[in-house]
């Protein structure tokens, strides 16, 4: 047995749209590079309710023009699509500045705090007639597609377990942010969204979903760990957390073979085809392992879907980022974590 070939488009060939940037921290910074030396998209301004930062951004990074304010950079008319990057807490508040300005959008997972607040996002989305995509890069990676055709031509057999953790050392000593509940902070919006979007893509009748964890003194999840099983009797054992390190790594276990994707493995990543007696039959590996260069997947699938007249992606369709968010609402309740205004 063999790894199929991903089906994934070249980057480079996406039709270019110009880009506005909302908000000017790390990740921001990791899209913008990502467009400029992996697409033919074309960044051209920057938005901060600072504008020295802003100004520094576009220094730094070679983009044109820098705005001191959301507003005016939505209002630019030099702007197709705007990627959200600021905080889960601020990206429905973001993303309808854009949408109502008549911008495409392309919102940083995790998409909102919550489902309600996806649902508005979505339906500004669908009256305004622009396209929105939640910027879940891994599922847009060719290594993704790997995993997909592997397990829809049946290479693992009959799928039985998804196995996926996500931990990093960013708590009590890390981004402020992860810490704060006005920020919609915890490990399950910024981390454990990874495992349950691996686990979501391959199980598509979710039909129960435990969770356990341990919550900071301010209310948000240090670290859970959670439990999905299929209707087809697959099932999903998934952590996260960020008070410690984990290996980040994955495996998809089926009757005939497994699936295991090395560390970290949202990102671009090797991907081993085991059998049963655990030889290795088959490796696949990513053209570039620089990782957010990976980004540059998900923007190109957008431009695609602008180009071709389609509000959504059929890789990542409004309906799946809606399912997701209900099941992080479901884990958060059953954690108990509950944001402000919730």
């Amino acid at each position: 047995m063999v790894l199929p070939a991903p089906r994934t488009p070249d980057p480079r060939e996406a039709p270019p749209l110009r880009w506005g940037i909302l908000g000017a921290g790390g990740i921001a910074a990791a899209m913008t590079t990502a467009l400029l030396e992996g697409t033919r998209q074309q960044v051209v301004a920057v938005g901060s309710r600072d504008h020295d930062r802003a100004r520094a951004f576009a220094d730094r990074l070679g983009v044109a023009r820098a705005h001191g304010s959301y507003e005016d950079l939505v209002a630019d008319p030099e702007v197709d699509v705007v990627y959200v990057a600021t905080p889960h807490s601020e990206h429905r508040d973001h993303a309808l500045l854009a949408i109502a300005a008549g911008k495409h959008v392309l919102v940083e997972k995790a998409f909102t705090r919550n489902a309600r607040e996806a649902d508005e996002v979505l339906a500004a989305a669908e009256a305004a007639g622009v396209t929105c995509l939640e910027a879940m890069w891994s599922r847009f990676l060719p290594g993704y597609d790997v995993v997909r055709r592997a397990v829809e031509e049946g290479l693992v057999g009959n799928m039985r377990l998804i196995e996926a953790d996500h931990g990093q050392l960013l708590y009590p000593n890390g981004p402020a942010r992860l810490a704060t509940p006005e920020l919609a902070g915890g490990a399950l919006l910024d981390l454990g969204v990874y495992p349950l979007h691996l686990a979501a893509m391959l199980l598509p009748d979710i039909a129960s979903v435990r969770a356990v964890g341990t919550l900071t003194p301010l209310g948000v999840d240090e670290h859970e760990s959670v439990s999905l099983r299929d209707a087809s009797g697959a099932v999903a054992a998934l952590t996260a957390c960020m008070s410690a390190t984990t290996p980040t790594v994955a495996s998809i276990a089926g009757t005939q073979a497994r699936l295991d994707l090395a560390g970290p493995f949202y990102q671009p990543t090797a991907i081993r085809l085991v059998d049963p007696a655990g030889v290795t039959l088959d490796t696949w590996a990513p053209e570039t392992p620089d990782a957010h260069l990976g980004l540059r997947f998900e923007a190109a699938e957008l431009a695609r879907c602008v180009e071709q007249g389609r509000r959504e992606s059929p890789l990542l369709p409004w309906t799946e980022t809606r399912r997701l968010m209900a099941l992080m609402d479901e884990v958060r309740a059953q954690l108990g974590v509950v944001l402000p205004d919730e």
